[in-house]
């Protein structure tokens, strides 16, 4: 049997850092009143002129370095996204094109915020069966494209980023022991776009009413999360034959840090032993997961033989996660 080996990872972010004080239009004390309840103190957005392809070009830049190979000897390219550059045609081509990466197919996978999730289990997928042996994986998002700046419910928690990471086939057994993805389309309302596809296509009339940006009903997200979270936790680390006491770290969706607080006191699993960096980005969508990872692989707190649980949850609604021995 093969496993998906972590080859390396990448991370890219705006230079643009938008502190909570941006948003004193909406609220009164707006750095207390967003970190209060978020733990976010500042994200980055995306100028005019970048797009979502520019920071999963860079993000995969870096993988490939960390990697030590070539772009030539990638076999697939797999684009995490909710929000493409365009509805067609896929931002992994522009991605590969960027990258020269010739030999590589090439598409997108939506899942909201689980878009990273789904797209490392489907890469697992193809690197056991043997059909590809070398592929890259980015998560990417520019949420600030399709928020609605008046909504101080949404507006003050997404940024944008992206974030990468190549996988390689190998006999040993380490890399991505088990894994699970999952959905429930009965709440694909609590989070969607409402004008942005043939459902309702985009219009004068739907740009005058805010459809074509990003609508969530927050407290009903906030349940699912913390339902869903430990259970992901508990049949992620049963699969792999362990208990949850034997991970060393836990990157979650970087979403809300109440959310994580109340799942450490759920399980009783140390907050110490969560990976976050919310605090700096907000949620960066499909990039929150691989941005916690690849910066944590670099500063050196997660160190060769660590297991981490990696997991991701959002719009559809959609959840996931790994176990990852490096």
């Amino acid at each position: 049997m093969q496993y998906a080996h972590l080859l390396g990872t990448g991370g890219a972010l705006p230079d643009k850092v938008v502190a909570n004080n941006h948003f004193s239009y909406l609220v009164e004390d707006a750095d207390e009143w967003i970190l209060s309840r978020t733990g976010i103190g500042e994200r980055r957005f995306a100028s005019e002129n970048e797009s979502t392809s520019d920071f999963a070009t860079a993000a995969a830049l870096k993988a490939i370095e960390n990697a030590g190979i070539s772009p030539l000897d990638i076999d697939c390219i797999i684009v995490g996204t909710s929000t493409p550059d365009m509805c067609l045609p896929a931002t992994a081509c522009m991605v590969q094109k960027n990258i020269g990466a010739k030999n590589a197919a090439a598409f997108d996978m939506n899942a909201v915020c689980s878009s990273f999730v789904f797209a490392v289990e489907t890469a697992d997928n193809f690197i056991k069966s043997g059909k590809y042996n070398t592929i890259l994986v980015i998560g990417a998002d520019t949420y600030s494209k399709i928020l609605d700046f008046q909504d101080k419910s949404t507006s003050p928690l997404f940024g944008d980023g992206a974030s990468a990471l190549l996988l390689g086939a190998s006999k040993e057994r380490k890399g991505i022991l088990s894994s699970l993805i999952k959905s429930d389309g009965n709440g694909w309302e609590l989070i969607q776009v409402p004008s942005s596809g043939s459902r309702k296509p985009v219009t004068a009339e739907t740009i005058a009413n805010k459809e074509t940006t990003f609508k969530m009903e927050g407290k009903k997200v906030f349940i699912f999360a913390t339902e869903v979270i430990p259970k992901i936790i508990e049949e992620v680390t049963e699969k792999a034959g362990i208990s949850p006491d034997e991970l060393d770290y836990i990157i979650p969706h970087q979403a809300n840090v109440r959310i994580i607080d109340f799942i450490s006191k759920k399980t009783g699993i140390p907050k110490e032993k969560f990976l976050l960096n919310l605090n700096r980005y907000g949620n960066t969508a499909a990039a929150s997961v691989g941005l916690a990872l690849d910066e944590n692989r670099r500063s050196g707190v997660i160190k060769s033989g660590h297991r981490v649980l990696i997991m991701g949850f959002g719009g559809g609604l959609s959840w996931g996660g790994m176990l990852v021995q490096l």
